[in-house]
C-alpha cells in the first residue's frame, strides 16, 4: 500500500495456485512486495467518484479499465521496458528497493502476466488517457497474509507526478473492480507504519485502521529489510455486484 507493489529487494513469495482457496472474502493488502511494488501515495482525497468505462477482451483475456484520468493495461511481458523505466526513479526504489535490471523487469512482466492468467487478476500499467504518458502500475493481486487467502492492492506513481491524486485514483479503481468483478466482500490494506503518504491515502479511500502487524518490510532510522517491521493494517467492508 505504501506506494505499494512488489519489494524487490528479496524473493517474492510463492504465489498461491488458482484454485484452492476461497477467494471470495476477499481483503486486500495495500502495500508492495510480488505481493506488490513500491507504491507511490498521495493524500489527495478519492472520494469523488470518477466516471469508469470498461473495456473487456473478446478473447477472454483481463480486462482494461479506464478511469477519469488513467487507462489501466494488464501488465504482461510487452510492457517489460516500462516496468524497467519505473524501477529507475527514485522515489519508488525507496520503497521497493534496488532498481530493477531489464532482464529482472521482463521476468516480473512475465511473472505478472501469467497471474492474470492463472488468478484473472494482477497489477495495471497506468497511462494518462491525455497524453498517453506513463503514470505508474497498481492493483490488485492474489497473496496469502497469516495463512489466509487474499487480494492485495499497491500502486506506484512516478515521482514527478507525486501529489496529483493518482495514486488514491488507481486504488479505488482496484476497489471497484474487487467488488464488481471479484465479488469482494472485504478489502484490507496495510504498509510500514511510519509510510505516512500511503497511510493518508488508505484512509482517503474510507479504510478504517485495524491493528499492528509485524511481518518484512522497513524501519524507520534502520538500514535494509527487517523481518518483524511494524505494520499499519486497515480494512473496508465492500458491497459486491449483484448478479
Amino acid at each position: 500500500m505504501r506506494q505499494g507493489g512488489h519489494r524487490l529487494r528479496s524473493a517474492p513469495p510463492p504465489t498461491p495456485p488458482a484454485t484452492g482457496f476461497a477467494w471470495r472474502g476477499i481483503r486486500i493488502h495495500c502495500n508492495h512486495r510480488p505481493a506488490s511494488v513500491a507504491e507511490q501515495a498521495d493524500v489527495r482525497s478519492p472520494r469523488r467518484r470518477e466516471p469508469t468505462d470498461v473495456a473487456e477482451s473478446r478473447s477472454g483475456g483481463p480486462l482494461e479499465r479506464r478511469t477519469a484520468r488513467l487507462r489501466l493495461t494488464a501488465i504482461g511481458p510487452a510492457h517489460a521496458d516500462e516496468l524497467h523505466r519505473l524501477y529507475q526513479d527514485p522515489g519508488i526504489a525507496q520503497w521497493a528497493g534496488p532498481a530493477l535490471s531489464p532482464a529482472a523487469a521482463r521476468d516480473l512482466a512475465a511473472h505478472i502476466g501469467e497471474r492474470w492468467r492463472l488468478d484473472g487478476v494482477h497489477k495495471w500499467i497506468a497511462h494518462d488517457r491525455t497524453t498517453g504518458g506513463l503514470v505508474g502500475r497498481g492493483g490488485l493481486s492474489r497473496t496469502a497474509l497469516d495463512g489466509e487467502p487474499v487480494l492485495e492492492v499497491g500502486w506506484a506513481v512516478r515521482t514527478p507526478l507525486w501529489g496529483r491524486g493518482y495514486a488514491t485514483e488507481m486504488g479505488a479503481e482496484a476497489l471497484r473492480f474487487a467488488a464488481q468483478v471479484l465479488g469482494a466482500t472485504e478489502v484490507v490494506a496495510f504498509t510500514e507504519v511510519h509510510n505516512r503518504r500511503s497511510r493518508a491515502v488508505v484512509e482517503r479511500l474510507g479504510m478504517r485502521y485495524d491493528r499492528a502487524i509485524r511481518r518484512p518490510g522497513l524501519v524507520a532510522g534502520r538500514e535494509g529489510v527487517h523481518p518483524d517491521a511494524p505494520f499499519a493494517l486497515y480494512r473496508i467492508g465492500l458491497t459486491p455486484a449483484a448478479g
